[in-house]
């Protein structure tokens, strides 16, 4: 596009597995992403931090509509872990609160690690994106004041280590949505009386999506666009952990109008969130209830 020309916006319908690079918000990767495809309409499916990398899910037009199914997925990380020291965000933007010297070693290490496993509580951080009174968290941190927060249940699928050496680990996590891994690693820390903080973390996966299937900007940059455009995944990438229906041809336009629909055979069983295809296309998100019926709530355009 030649310079100071109008961009022609248009409309794109899929998905982007991003792998975001450090120092870089999700919403300016986002709109440089959106800027590529020339995309009207474009979302994401849940923020990194600045400091983190790896997966980030983009949505384009259609597939806007279902980037809130995705913020209710599992996610992992690869995490590594600075013990001894404390900073004020909980990672290494932060300012330095307190050094300490650590002493255990990786058995005490794996014992402290068995405490976070499961369900557990935890508090969420200052700078954070959580609101008091309208206003963001870190927005009120960065003023120097600290509101009481209350302590949410979490659960921790799995925490592996991955590395030891010293004062440092990485660690492999998988998660319930709303869990904080900087919040997880000042309570590793703690429990360890040395205190800790992030200093890396890459998302490498969000529910089915995965980091091996995403691409960088830079390498989106250098591609032709018709070669960008087959980057592009289906809407429904979205739903892969949803059933799926499939209705008749007179189903289908029902549903296409708004209208709950009957289903027959083994799906009558189904109950909850399913993804609905009629004449091999995706229809949108449907609920089904104990009677046997399917409920649009959300509609793809054609």
């Amino acid at each position: 596009m030649a310079t100071g020309s109008k961009r022609t916006w248009q409309r794109v319908d899929g998905v982007l597995l991003l792998d975001k690079a450090s120092g870089m918000t999700s919403n300016a990767a986002l709109q440089s992403a959106r800027r590529l495809y020339s995309a009207a309409k474009a979302g994401h499916t849940g923020t990194l931090d600045p400091l983190a990398t790896g997966l980030l899910p983009l949505c384009f037009g259609e597939a806007t509509k279902f980037s809130s199914d995705l913020l209710d997925a599992d996610k992992t990380y690869e995490a590594e872990l600075l013990f001894g020291v404390t900073t004020d965000t909980g990672d290494a933007e932060g300012a330095v609160l307190q050094r300490r010297q650590p002493h255990f070693g990786r058995s005490e290490l794996e014992a402290a690690l068995l405490r976070f496993r499961g369900r557990i509580s935890q508090v969420p951080p200052m700078y954070s994106a959580l609101k008091r009174d309208g206003q963001p968290l870190y927005r009120l941190a960065r003023q120097g004041i600290e509101v009481d927060r209350e302590a949410r249940a979490v659960t921790i699928n799995e925490l592996l280590l991955l590395g030891f050496t010293g004062d440092r680990c990485r660690l492999r996590v998988t998660c319930s949505k709303g869990t904080y891994i900087r919040t997880l690693a000042e309570d590793i820390g703690n429990a360890l009386a040395c205190g800790a903080h992030l200093t890396a973390l890459r998302r490498i996966s969000v529910g089915s999506l995965q980091i091996a299937d995403a691409l960088t900007l830079d390498r989106l940059n250098a591609l032709s666009e018709a070669d960008r455009a087959q980057c592009l995944l289906a809407p429904d990438a979205l739903l892969q952990t949803l059933p799926a229906i499939h209705l008749d041809s007179e189903a289908t336009l029902r549903f296409s109008h708004g209208n709950p629909v009957s289903i027959a055979g083994p799906d009558t069983a189904m109950q909850g969130k399913c993804r609905v295809y009629g004449e091999h296309r995706l229809l949108g998100l449907g609920e089904a209830d104990a009677s046997g019926k399917v409920h649009p709530r959300r509609l793809v355009c054609a």
